[in-house]
């Protein structure tokens, strides 16, 4: 069940959204859980201030779809045929707003599929600090691992420019660039 609020006697549990992912797939991105704006319009990345679409559109090739611009289908569409996917570390959580410091009683999502399901894996890159906190679990695929600063715009210590270097860096190392 994709981002159902449903009431429980400690408050309101958030269930997430669906990974996307394809046999394709060398990089994971996971990010933490999604925001508020997410949840309502059931799509990664949703807010307009978070600069995850952004940033791939500055470091992956050309996209036909205009990333920013397009709709939320080709943008992932675009992102998947560049063999990159992206999930949370969690698939329920109970939180008021969207910020990862508000997150109770997470459930981490099941990572054991991702091997069979995505057979060209090369590494898994956490957005956040809140993801790499499941940075051991995520190890145990036996992929290297990488902590990448937060599109957030909750991350405002971090430029655009310094964010991008980074998150540039991980993808160059695995031949997406």
């Amino acid at each position: 069940m994709s981002a159902v609020r449903e009431a429980t006697g400690m408050g309101v549990r958030l269930h997430g959204l669906p990974p996307l992912l394809s046999r394709r797939t060398r990089l994971l991105v996971l990010g933490s859980f999604p925001g508020a704006v997410s949840l309502a319009a059931q799509q990664y990345y949703a807010h307009p201030q978070n600069q995850f679409w952004k940033i791939l559109q500055a470091i992956l090739p050309f996209s036909p779809y205009g990333v920013l611009a397009s709709s939320y289908e080709n943008r992932t569409k675009w992102m998947l045929s560049q063999g990159v996917g992206v999930w949370d570390v969690y698939a329920a959580c109970e939180r008021e707003g969207s910020l990862d410091t508000s997150i109770r009683n997470p459930q981490v999502n099941d990572f054991a599929s991702l091997r069979r399901r995505c057979p060209q894996l090369q590494a898994i890159a956490h957005n956040g600090g809140e993801s790499y906190k499941h940075a051991r679990c995520t190890a145990e695929l036996g992929l290297p691992v990488y902590k990448l600063p937060s599109t957030s715009p909750a991350n405002a210590s971090w430029s655009f420019e310094r964010k991008l270097a980074a998150w540039r860096e991980v993808f160059e190392q695995h031949g997406l660039i």
